[in-house]
């Protein structure tokens, strides 16, 4: 791609930069600019983003404006990656380095900046006889310092240059998927922060309003979006995922910039004793839960290498081998809580949909979601040994083992409700969730059940929404369509369903799903956490701008261009 291709998809992501849903940033900062929480048009509040801390902690520079001649406030006139623009050009803001905001006026504007660092408003006269622009570098104690400068120009060259450098590997999609998949690479790119205490990494996080941190299981779907545009930046998720183990082959919920959440050890006081009381009713209640994720490791790690086959990538998967398959062990070894051969999540965070209604009863639950992602990731294992260790005997082992949980997962299936149940510490769970529709992704089922899944994606108390899948049942007590996992839509679950009813024969359905789940990305305007099923827009509480839905819509809107659903 060129650079005046990589212009055009810059200013297609720029129209979606509104610095209400979607902050003024760059890659690797932590800075992030939002128009001011009263909503006057032309003034700013500058925030960082740090773990485990709100906006409202992190507030940097608040009431940041310019006044023209007039003394009238400068307004927002357009927001491009590089540069918010006040007042038709007469002024703008941009980036002096990852650290520091450069505000500057055009060449014979006279205008005053203004801004409030907590300590009461301040002024500096920038233009005509003064310095063209003044810089504020904001220190890792959240301290300001600012100073003037003339170098406004090239600063916004050097940030316009990162934007450009980052689009020019935006993926080339269908026309009416290429806008919204600029605005999501831009998500991507904007969501990379560096962990300083981890050398030189760079993770790509959820998003920098409220999830500073790599969460396993987003950075698998992070990666699978990375991978068409920024392989190396995809696998580099993976290395963070996967640097951490416990001895007994967990893999951590999360890394992040103090260290790792593996256990309720790693929480606040607080936390931990809260966690604790919620925690399994199996497993010693005054002993650490383990915190994890989902066991999708090896589906991601096969989709990264999948998009660049050659021999480093593949020195790169088998590096990663046994970290994996440890993993996959410790499911069976250590969540095992009944010992019934099939594993169950100790702790709703380790699911990562902790406020299914499936979690309502006692714990530990048995999900059916969890049995068919330990099916799928045994099979993927099993092709990965094979391809890159060539160790049949292995692979033999791991589809030994997919199989048999697969038969224990059959044993969840309700003929007469035609869906499969959870079970809470043994009892069966009544809700009818998305959990259930997981089992497709084995594409091992009968049909008759494969069928039944099918069929209750098209029946309106189910998951027939307006703006499907929703998490719950519509019909079911427990639906809500703005609460958390408990109703609205996410694209990732979307995104699994589709590749389920893929890998069980479907390819037709997993296609409408697709274009469904984009389509709905398109219409709620843009990549947000989630989404209400009933009328398709952002529910109330859902985060913007994040990361594993604008990931997801790439992967997506890729497979729909190239007609295939990989």
């Amino acid at each position: 791609m060129s650079g005046a291709d990589a212009a055009v998809l810059a200013d297609l992501a720029g129209e979606h930069l509104d610095l209400v849903r979607a902050p003024f940033t760059l890659p690797r900062s932590r800075l992030m600019a939002f128009r001011s929480a009263d909503g006057a048009d032309g003034t700013l509040r500058v925030h960082t983003s740090e773990y485990e801390r709100s906006l409202e902690e992190c507030i940097v520079l608040d009431a940041l404006r310019v006044r023209g001649s007039e003394g009238e406030v400068l307004p927002v006139t357009r927001v491009r990656p590089h540069e918010i623009v006040l007042g038709d050009g007469a002024a703008g803001i941009t980036f002096a380095g990852t650290g520091a905001l450069a505000v500057g006026v055009a060449t014979g504007v006279e205008a005053s900046v203004e801004w409030d660092t907590g300590e009461g408003l301040q002024s500096l006269r920038v233009g005509g006889r003064h310095a063209a622009s003044v810089v504020f570098d904001v220190g890792a104690d959240r301290t300001v310092e600012f100073a003037r400068s003339t170098e406004y120009a090239s600063l916004r060259g050097a940030t316009e240059a990162t934007w450009f450098d980052w689009f020019v590997r935006c993926p080339v999609v269908r026309d009416d998927l290429q806008a919204m998949t600029a605005f999501c690479w831009w998500v991507l790119g904007a969501n990379i922060v560096e962990l300083p205490q981890l050398g030189e990494a760079r993770a790509v996080v959820p998003s920098k309003i409220g999830y500073v941190g790599l969460w396993q299981w987003d950075a698998y779907f992070i990666a699978v979006g990375l991978r068409h545009g920024d392989p190396a930046l995809a696998r580099e998720q993976l290395d963070l995922a996967l640097r951490f183990p416990t001895a007994v082959g967990q893999l951590p919920d999360v890394v992040h910039e103090l260290g790792v959440l593996a256990s309720s050890d790693d929480l606040p006081a607080s936390d931990r004793e809260t966690l604790r009381r919620a925690g399994s009713a199996v497993a010693d209640p005054a002993a650490p839960v383990p915190l994890t994720k989902p066991p999708l490791t090896a589906w991601a790690l096969r989709k990264v290498l999948d998009a660049e086959p050659a021999e480093p990538a593949e020195d790169w998967a088998r590096a990663h081998l046994e970290v994996v398959r440890r993993s996959q062990d410790w499911w069976f070894a250590h969540s095992d809580l009944d010992g019934d051969g099939l594993p169950e999540y100790g702790h709703p965070y380790s699911s990562g949909l902790d406020d299914s209604p499936v979690f309502d009863g006692p714990l530990p639950t048995t999900s059916p979601d969890l049995a068919a992602y330990l099916v799928r990731q045994d099979l993927e294992l099993a092709d990965l040994v094979e391809r890159l260790e060539g160790d049949g005997a292995a692979a033999a082992r791991h589809r030994d083992r997919a199989a048999r949980t697969l038969e224990l997962l059959l044993d969840l299936w309700d003929e007469d409700r035609g869906l499969f149940r959870a079970r809470a510490a043994g009892e069966p769970v009544a809700s009818d969730t998305i959990v259930g529709l997981m089992p497709l992704l084995t594409g091992g089922l009968p049909d008759r059940i494969r069928d039944r899944l099918v069929g209750a994606l098209d029946e309106p108390d189910r998951f027939a929404a307006p703006w499907g899948i929703p998490t719950v049942a519509v019909g079911d007590p427990a639906f809500s369509p703005a609460r958390m996992w408990r109703g609205p839509v996410w694209v990732n679950t979307n995104a699994l369903v589709a590749e389920g009813l893929a890998a069980s024969g479907r390819p037709t359905r997993a296609r409408d799903l697709a274009e469904a789940t984009v389509r709905l990305v398109q219409h709620g305007g843009g990549p947000h956490e989630y989404f209400d099923p009933i009328t398709g827009e952002r529910a109330p509480t859902a985060t913007t701008a994040f990361g594993w839905s604008a990931a997801l819509f790439v992967d997506l809107a890729v497979g729909l261009s190239r007609g295939d659903r990989d």
